[in-house]
């Protein structure tokens, strides 16, 4: 029998009683439904009878129920179900039960019983079948603009509240009420699944699973049911885990146990967070105004993907770091649309008067940088996070350790993600997902500071003072931001292909794969979010203009390389979840010219584009954000930077050769093999652009004259990469100058850096992302990797010729001036070893 919807009943039909008729009509000309999904029809099967489920019973419940149902064109919830006798005069039910408001006689039947009744009618008529349709209802769970603060107060909640409460509630948030319609369940394949057992095991069995579900839900929506903040200290202090260091530092230290528990539980009062799901409300509908304020929007991308893991999963997200707008950005997003917010590792440092005390009730928890040599408070800290673990919380936090000051992912620490996986060994209830986040953004607040300690000066202390200096910031205008949700990573399948036996040795202490899974896990979170990069305008100016000596270009010139790049990302995309942006190349200047990140300067031969002073410099943060997307193409550009012809073969060779560093400072997702053949896809689109032309065997690959358009785009292109190069090779020249057994690995990279603060003071270099030490850090850790150089003893590096073979190779993309300029500014070794001569680095 086909389904039947109100606006299809005929006279004979069943018709919903007046009196909820009325009042339905009531309730009507206040609630605004929100619907999830959109068109919850498409869940549903044709033909067979639809009985719903609700979590609670409720008379608000039952006619918003029924209001969703008419507006979706659903089945009626409040006629009986069609073609199934039972005692139902309702073709739903609730998982529990209250006492009517209308009828004086108790409702002393088990909540099991409609469930049951469905049951016998499907053992008597096994060709009939009824879908069970799970419906989550939630009055007010997020206050908008237009919402007054006293809503806030009576939104939904874990709390089962009154009848007077929840009319206020309606009252004051029915016009943000969303009703979650759940896959349906085919009650018969249950029955099927559940042939031979007692009719009452199975009825307790299905509604001990929709119990489940709701409560699922509703923790993904609103927020896990969490105890008073005290409760979940008291268990941390009291866990065993913890009482052992607690005994182990009384002992060391000639504590009392009382002394040491009372240290221990200030520990955990300083971490714990004390949610309050008021105040999440509250501040909800204060950034959303805060927001609108700054931005000229927020775009979400791939949301809908989150949404569909988050029930069911302990999900930790891990955004990439660029800006304390970051921990706001992301927690207001999922609020708004449905997911609770997460708890945050946050820096002590922000435990500031005031802001500490509002972020905490937000869901900050806070940890000092660094604990290593304070075993009792990092005892304590584990167990706050397994605490959390094991009540279903999720979690966030930043794995980079720090705001990223260049505009690149910084290479990840390993610390949190450590006690993450270590809780999860422990209290593997639930599987746990890492979400990588994306966020890309047009300006940013903390530009100037940035470039400030970038450039040496101590980076300034948090301060409430500092904090109300910034509010002038606010003043300002700061474009667009988008937020990228990344592919998942889900833990167990990563354990599982790093580790294929991982579970026969999750019990111990610290099983001897821990520390390379948690390596494994970093680089694939950090791949990750790369590969759902956001490409604005910004971003595309800054590839372009920043490649040139001056930051200036024609205007026809500029035109030209954008149309290049944004071809090239959409022809060769970098990753699925990648977003370019829509506009044109003159709408990406005409926007660039408004955010005051370029100039205009007229001329009667064509106008020329410019970034000037400290803008140019803030825009090398723009290009940095979205560099590993044109590590493939900026390479083939920089192998004729200095050459109009060049094999293929030695091209794909020498890419094999540097591909290991590039691939660890970019973060980029392929191995050898699919970096090769991603050279060889973007070949082709430049031959197809006309930018390279292969020979009639195509062997050999030639650019065009140095003054024709083609190698204006392929030198603009190498530009973006060419100070990686530079970087590698002050490095070797630095290296090889001292010789082997002269200097220790963190010698050499005060003195790289030196060299490269000295380089960019000569040349006026607006970068100040070239003389950060981490990047040099990073690839004298990748030489060492791969062997080329090694630490004797003495804890001196070491090398052989192989390091003159990568210096060799530098000719193909470094010219003479170049490489002599590094070669001269390097820092003379202080005794003269029997080590190889600087030249060496120039042999051929």
């Amino acid at each position: 029998m086909d389904d039947i919807t109100i606006s299809e009943r005929g006279d004979d039909a069943p018709r919903v009683p007046w009196r909820l008729r009325l009042f339905g009509r009531l309730l009507e000309s206040w609630i605004r439904i929100k619907p999830d999904p959109a068109n919850p029809s498409n869940l549903l099967v044709p033909g067979v009878p639809v009985c719903y489920v609700t979590e609670r019973y409720g008379l608000s419940d039952a006619l918003i129920l029924e209001q969703a149902c008419r507006e979706a064109g659903l089945p009626s919830a409040l006629i009986p179900l069609q073609n199934i006798s039972t005692r139902r005069k309702r073709s739903y039910f609730a998982t529990s039960m209250r006492n009517s408001l209308f009828w004086s006689r108790a409702r002393r039947r088990s909540p099991t019983q409609p469930l049951a009744e469905l049951v016998a009618q499907l053992e008597l008529f096994p060709d009939l079948d009824v879908q069970l349709v799970p419906v989550s209802i939630f009055v007010g769970r997020a206050p908008n603009r237009q919402s007054g603060w006293f809503s806030v107060l009576f939104s939904e909640n874990w709390v089962v509240v009154g009848r007077f409460r929840r009319l206020l509630g309606l009252i004051l948030n029915g016009r943000d009420t969303h009703v979650q319609f759940s896959a349906p369940v085919s009650l018969r394949s249950v029955l099927m699944e559940e042939h031979g057992q007692p009719r009452e095991r199975t009825v307790r069995k299905i509604s001990r699973v929709l119990r489940a579900h709701f409560r699922r839900i509703r923790a993904a929506v609103i927020g896990p049911d969490l105890s008073h903040r005290r409760t979940i200290v008291d268990a941390v202090v009291n866990a065993e885990p913890v009482q052992e260091v607690v005994a182990v530092t009384a002992l060391k230290e000639s504590l009392s146990r009382e002394q040491a528990m009372r240290r221990a539980h200030d520990y955990a009062v300083e971490i714990a967070a004390d949610y309050s799901h008021p105040v999440v409300r509250s501040i909800s509908f204060l950034l959303t105004s805060f927001w609108n304020k700054l931005y000229d929007g927020v775009t979400m991308n791939h949301f809908d993907r989150v949404r569909a893991v988050a029930p069911g999963h302990e999900i930790i997200y891990v955004p990439c770091h660029r800006s304390h707008i970051d921990y706001l950005l992301v927690s207001w997003l999922l609020y708004t649309n449905g997911i609770v917010p997460p708890h945050i590792a946050a820096g002590v440092n922000l435990n500031l008067p005031l802001v500490g005390p509002l972020l905490r009730r937000g869901g900050a928890f806070f940890l000092r940088r660094s604990f290593k040599s304070n075993a009792l408070y990092s005892a304590v800290f584990t167990e706050y996070v397994s605490q959390l673990f094991a009540r279903g919380v999720s979690m966030e936090y930043f794995i980079e350790g720090g705001r990223s000051r260049t505009g690149r992912l910084l290479q990840p620490k390993s610390g949190m993600l450590a006690i993450t996986m270590r809780a999860f060994l422990r209290e593997s209830r639930r599987p746990v997902v890492f979400q990588p986040v994306y966020i890309g953004y047009e300006k940013l607040m903390e530009g100037n500071s940035y470039i400030g300690e970038l450039s040496g000066q101590a980076k300034k202390k948090e301060s409430l003072f500092a904090l109300v200096r910034s509010l002038r910031k606010l003043r300002e205008h700061y474009g667009r931001v988008a937020v990228n949700f990344g592919e998942p990573v889900f833990l167990e399948e990563l354990l599982e292909r790093e580790v294929p036996n991982w579970r026969a040795t999750a019990g111990d202490e610290k099983p001897e794969w821990f520390g390379r899974s948690v390596d494994a896990l970093a680089e694939r979170i950090q791949v990750s979010i790369n590969r759902a990069a956001d490409v604005n305008p910004i971003n595309l100016l800054a590839v372009a203009l920043l490649a040139t000596p001056k930051h200036a270009m024609a205007e026809t010139d500029l035109i030209a390389q954008l149309d290049l790049y944004r071809n090239l990302l959409a022809e060769l995309p970098y990753g699925e979840r990648v977003t370019l942006t829509a506009k044109t190349p003159q709408e990406i200047v005409a926007y660039g010219e408004k955010m005051q990140w370029i100039r205009r300067i007229r001329h009667p031969l064509g106008d020329v584009l410019t970034s000037e002073g400290k803008q140019a410099t803030l825009l090398s943060y723009f290009r940095n954000n979205v560099l590993h997307l044109f590590a493939a193409s900026a390479w083939i550009a920089c192998c004729f930077i200095n050459n109009r012809r060049m094999a293929r073969a030695s091209l794909l060779r020498l890419s094999r050769l540097i591909y290991p560093f590039i691939q660890s400072e970019l973060f980029l997702p392929w191995d050898e093999a699919g970096f090769i053949e991603r050279i060889q896809t973007t070949i082709d689109f430049f031959i197809q652009r006309g930018v390279l032309t292969p020979d009639a065997e195509g062997r050999v690959l030639n650019r065009g004259a140095g003054q024709g358009d083609a190698a204006f785009q392929l030198r603009t292109l190498a530009h973006s990469l060419l100070q990686a190069f530079e970087r590698y090779y002050i490095t070797i020249a630095v290296l090889v100058k001292h010789g082997p057994h002269t200097i220790s690995a963190a010698e050499l990279e005060n003195l790289c850096t030196l060299t490269a603060q000295r380089l960019t003071l000569l040349h006026e270099l607006n970068a100040p992302e070239f003389f950060d030490k981490a990047l040099f850090k990073g690839f004298i850790q990748q030489l060492r990797e791969l062997k080329v150089i090694w630490t004797d003893d003495a804890g001196k590096l070491d090398f052989d010729a192989a390091l003159n073979i990568v210096a060799k190779d530098a000719k193909v993309i470094l010219s003479r001036e170049i490489r002599h300029g590094i070669l001269k500014l390097a820092p003379q070794p202080k005794a003269t070893p029997q080590a190889p001569k600087a030249e060496a680095a120039e042999a051929d």
